[in-house]
């Protein structure tokens, strides 16, 4: 795979050999992200988890102290006053069962995250197809299927951030954007380590966390120093 001059300028800064602090992993990371706009910075976590079990499963959700840099747009599912409360929350759609011909049929999806009342789950539900791979099926776990929705609409304007296993065991979040400071982007990495750390399974064996790398849209990845993560 050929890499733009950028990029190869950039990831001189990384040495490969190396597993960085996570301070100096976000400080090269910043300056490595060299593109026109404003890249986000994500963090990648292997972890030793089989999420085809039931209790290795991981899913939850933080709210990053600085937020991830990003406008979110919202979807609510409700009806009556609480579609009421979701509009006046400052949700950017509300709807009920007309939504879903709009987004099965017409494959509208010009949203961030879905939040649901729980009445409105057997509707949602017929959309799990389109949804779910996406990672867009709302969940208790998540917090987005509630009924307090204007806490659940704050807290994701907020920053909150959900994290999950992929098929793989891979847990991929993003921490911020590269024009956040460093102590911004550490609070927000040590916020979200914090609640990963704390989802651990107890029903896990070996190591929990395997590797995790650091990395800005375009810019290269950078290891981190997994046992000083976890102690």
């Amino acid at each position: 795979m050929k890499r733009g001059k950028r990029y190869v300028e950039a990831a001189k800064l990384v040495d490969r050999a190396t597993l960085y602090d996570a301070a100096d992993a976000l400080a090269i990371v910043k300056k490595a992200a060299v593109a026109k706009f404003d890249e986000t910075v994500e963090v990648h976590i292997r972890t030793g988890c089989d999420g085809r079990h039931a209790d290795q499963q991981i899913r939850g959700a933080v709210v990053l102290p600085h937020g991830t840099g990003k406008t979110v747009r919202i979807l609510v599912f409700a009806k009556g006053p609480k579609a009421d409360e979701a509009a006046a929350a400052g949700a950017d759609f509300v709807g009920a069962e007309e939504l879903i011909p709009k987004i099965q049929n017409e494959g509208w999806l010009d949203f961030d995250v879905v939040v649901a009342t729980p009445d409105m789950m057997g509707v949602v539900g017929r959309l799990g197809r389109v949804l779910g791979p996406k990672g867009l099926m709302p969940n208790p776990k998540a917090g987005t299927v509630t009924m307090d929705v204007t806490k659940a609409i704050n807290e994701i304007k907020a920053g909150k951030i959900e994290y999950r296993l992929d098929k793989t065991n891979i847990i991929h979040v993003p921490v911020g954007k590269a024009s956040f400071t460093e102590e911004q982007l550490a609070d927000n990495f040590q916020t979200l380590m914090d609640a990963i750390i704390k989802a651990k399974p107890s029903t896990l064996k070996g190591a929990y966390i395997k590797s995790a790398t650091v990395t800005s849209t375009m810019g290269p990845g950078v290891k981190l120093n997994v046992g000083k993560l976890v102690n």
